[in-house]
């Protein structure tokens, strides 16, 4: 039997979009016929090298996606799909069943698609480690992104006030659409400027740099912050004395850290909440297999409002 799949034969260069023999299911395994997959910053890291380094070469990347096995609707993520063995990024992969959930009625495979990373992320964040209730003031620094569009759809649904930040102005009035009472344009000078008016409780930042420190500024005392990546920079300078003096508390979201079984079961809530409203993902485009190269470049660019994917069937 033979898949179309997006290959990585060396890190750092273009994938490789072929036709592939699919391995025989084991014991344990099946064959799902793949509708969509996600597209994340991880996954250019690891066609990169800069994740999973010593994973198998030549392999099909793409470790979260949903499809098919028989008339049951599926979302696949976990147990090395991508990274330790082929992936998802393939008109059918070869997984374990246990890597399979199942997709409740009322939810697109596209949005299931990127609930792996994206989806889960978001809403454990928000309700998880936050904890956001009604009554907090809630800013959410890369509003535009796959994961913090996600979030501000959370925290307007729990019926809290919401802020969000985006640098582009083309994306504020998206970000509004998603659920956010205001949106404040600009890098972290603005942030500082503009949403000390706001005084949040709860910041939620993937950008990093000086986003983190603009946050801490701008936090309430006893205020929460929510670190979930660095997609600005790495590392930036921290004001350490308000941080302790404001009594804040730092959750760092490890999700790599989590096992499957762990995951598995967050993702299921996940797609419960997405079915009955309270979370939206919002699927920005669905490039074909053979655009897979371009996805990387529109992350990268960050040219996107909200998530890509990849469309198995074109």
């Amino acid at each position: 039997m033979q898949a179309r799949a997006a290959r990585l034969s060396a890190h750092g260069k273009p994938l490789d979009v072929r036709d592939v023999d699919l391995a025989d299911p084991e014991a344990g395994e099946t064959v799902v016929d793949m509708a969509y997959a996600g597209v994340n910053p991880v996954d250019r890291y690891g066609a990169l090298g800069r994740v999973a380094p010593d994973g198998p070469l030549p392999r099909t990347l793409g470790g979260e996606g949903a499809g098919t096995v028989g008339d049951r609707r599926v979302m696949v993520r976990g147990y090395g799909l991508g990274a330790t063995r082929d992936g998802l990024w393939a008109t059918q992969a070869t997984v374990p069943e246990r890597a399979l959930i199942d997709v409740p009625d009322g939810v697109e495979l596209a949005v299931a698609a990127a609930m792996g990373i994206a989806g889960v992320t978001a809403w454990r964040t928000v309700t998880d480690m936050a904890r956001i209730t009604a009554g907090d003031r809630v800013l959410v620094l890369g509003a535009s992104g796959g994961v913090g569009s996600i979030v501000v759809s959370a925290v307007k649904a729990i019926g809290a006030t919401v802020w969000g930040q985006t640098g582009s102005s083309d994306k504020a009035a998206w970000v509004g659409e998603r659920g956010a009472e205001r949106v404040v344009v600009g890098g972290a000078a603005e942030v500082v400027s503009v949403a000390k008016e706001l005084c949040p409780t709860a910041v939620f930042d993937p950008l990093g740099g000086g986003f983190t420190g603009a946050a801490i500024e701008v936090l309430e005392p006893h205020g929460r912050l929510v670190i979930f990546g660095t997609s600005a920079a790495p590392s930036g300078e921290v004001p350490i004395q308000q941080l302790y003096r404001k009594g804040l508390t730092v959750h760092g979201y490890a999700g790599l850290l989590e096992g499957d079984e762990v995951m598995g079961r967050h993702i299921r809530d996940a797609l419960e909440a997405a079915r009955d409203g309270r979370l939206e993902v919002v699927v920005d485009r669905a490039l074909p297999l053979d655009d897979v190269n371009d996805a990387f470049d529109l992350i990268e660019s960050r040219g996107l409002r909200g998530k890509i994917v990849l469309d198995l069937s074109r």
